[in-house]
């Protein structure tokens, strides 16, 4: 598993979903359906209508992948914000039960408020 204390902010860029990691899809469920992707330079997060599911690239080679599965059943509070004039980037923050906040920054180009939006319906439904 992803260690959160040691990982609290993730550096994240916008990708298409079609960009998403093959492998990930094999993790998907019966209607469940990714509506967000991101990446760092190695690592990817994708957000389905069902949880979030962090891509953990280990090792020299990056053979070796750690994924770390967050229901949203389990978020107990959850925060965004916007970008500003200076500061370009957005943040996502999750409070998780028995993990903490778990912070995904944002740059680039990104929608957050219609994100808030399915955010909104997946957490609280």
């Amino acid at each position: 598993m992803i260690d959160f204390d040691d990982s609290s902010v993730f550096k994240l860029k916008p990708i298409s979903n079609d960009k998403a990691r093959d492998d990930i899809s094999a993790f998907l469920i019966d209607d469940e359906e990714i509506f967000a992707s991101f990446k760092t330079i190695r690592d990817q997060v994708v957000f389905t209508n069902k949880r979030v599911i962090a891509a953990n690239v280990q090792g020299i080679t990056g053979s070796k992948v750690d994924y770390t599965s967050i229901p949203f059943s389990k978020i107990q509070t959850f925060s965004i914000e916007t970008s500003g004039s200076l500061d370009l980037d957005c943040e996502i923050q999750l409070y998780i039960s028995a993990v903490g906040k778990v912070t995904f920054e944002i740059n680039g180009s990104f929608d957050i408020v219609s994100f808030n939006r399915l955010i909104s319906q997946y957490v609280l439904s």
